[in-house]
């Protein structure tokens, strides 16, 4: 029966989201209120802390976990690389979906940075754009050349992410750790448009701050 009502509550809450979220196959301006945005991002974090502690493990509810490590190689000091790639306003634009980030609080606690935003994309689906919303908290660790980053989307993904920063001389690799949750009929496409979402900023911030624009 508990069971039950998780599965029911999860239903409904997904169905909720679902309509705030994709009623208007629009544009990255959303028609939410950054105020708003916020509300969204403080419920979902509040499922995804609930979701994740009622349903494990995994398997029993017929979701899967991936993992997948990326790294790339960038001609510059790692104080400089870390300082550019950490700041997640600087990947706007750097992939083709992304559009917008949205900011909600911003705080540092025993040395940690933490940031809690959505991120506003733009998904073409059927040849329509439709604006997606993914709420996250980020977690940047200035004096460990590392930051994390928990996020949480339709229809139920969660993508957990550890980026380290490795002092090769001139040279700085950046490696992230990405671990997907998701459907085991989704965790497949999950996945594939992750790990290829993330090489394509990686690209793009590398380009970006070999070539002098950050």
């Amino acid at each position: 029966m508990k069971r039950l009502f998780r599965l029911a509550a999860i239903h409904l809450f997904t169905v909720v989201v679902v309509l705030t979220t994709f009623a208007d196959p629009v544009h990255a301006e959303t028609p939410e209120t950054d105020a708003q945005l916020a509300a969204e991002w403080q419920a979902a974090w509040d499922f995804y802390k609930f979701y994740e502690c009622a349903t494990a493990p995994l398997p029993v509810t017929g979701r899967k976990q991936v993992s997948r490590d990326i790294s790339i190689d960038i001609d510059a000091p790692i104080e400089h690389v870390f300082e550019v790639y950490s700041n997640v306003n600087n990947h706007v634009g750097l992939h083709s979906f992304l559009k917008r980030m949205v900011t909600h609080k911003d705080w540092t606690e025993a040395g940690t940075h933490y940031i809690d935003f959505t991120a506003i994309e733009e998904i073409p689906v059927a040849g329509v754009p439709v604006t997606s919303k993914t709420h996250a908290q980020q977690r940047i660790h200035p004096d460990g050349f590392s930051y994390e980053t928990d996020s949480w989307s339709l229809p139920n993904v969660v993508t957990h992410q550890t980026i380290v920063f490795q002092d090769l001389g001139d040279t700085t690799r950046v490696t992230e750790h990405l671990t997907f949750e998701a459907s085991v009929l989704l965790i497949d496409f999950t996945v594939t448009n992750g790990v290829s979402s993330h090489q394509e900023t990686q690209e793009g911030l590398k380009q970006a701050i070999e070539s002098g624009v950050f």
